[in-house]
């Protein structure tokens, strides 16, 4: 095996790790982190594969920009997080899915690549430019507005007043009041 070999394996090795670890963690901001290692590993593959465009636009965007915007849509929205908000009583259905497509792709792909070794060639980045903005330009605007739209219901969802009324000072709240204030008082 080659050094490249190697270096693939362990990438590979990590990735897939963190990857197991996104989907069975038990806190979502830690779920998040995880995602950031497995979207890491995937840019080392690009660059393990001599496309280091490819894995520059994959650290900035997926890494820099999908995460962060992730986490803070956590946080605006003050989502519950933590082992009892994930929790639900239909894992050995999702078990039995996640398996069930497995097996799938295992017997759709297991005799396409038997021996047949592949030549990387290798491509200007004017090329993948051109490419994107010409052939891929729809799907790419597509997805610039479905971000933006979830982000504005991001702020939406967190910006909803928990009773209508006055101004946010001017309530007072449900529990805790004390007695004799002026707050109880009728008009």
């Amino acid at each position: 095996m080659s050094a490249e070999d190697w270096a693939f394996l362990v990438v590979g090795v990590i990735g897939s790790i963190a990857a197991l670890r996104l989907v069975t963690s038990q806190n979502v901001v830690h779920a998040a982190l995880y995602l950031v290692v497995t979207l890491a590993m995937v840019g080392a593959t690009y660059l393990i594969a001599a496309a280091e465009f490819i894995a520059w636009v994959q650290v900035l965007i997926y890494v820099g920009a999908i995460v962060v915007l992730l986490l803070f849509s956590l946080m605006l929205t003050r989502a519950p997080i933590g082992r009892e908000t994930l929790d639900n009583q239909q894992r050995v259905v999702a078990g039995l899915v996640g398996a069930g497509v497995l097996a799938g792709l295992a017997f759709l792909i297991q005799d396409q690549f038997s021996g047949v070794k592949i030549d990387l060639a290798p491509t200007r980045t004017a090329d993948v430019g051109t490419s994107l903005f010409r052939d891929f330009v729809l799907p790419f605007e597509v997805v610039s507005v479905l971000l933006l739209a979830a982000l504005v219901g991001a702020i939406v969802i967190a910006r909803k007043e928990e009773t209508p009324g006055g101004p946010p000072d001017r309530r007072a709240p449900l529990l805790g009041r004390r007695e004799g204030t002026k707050e109880d008082a009728l008009p």
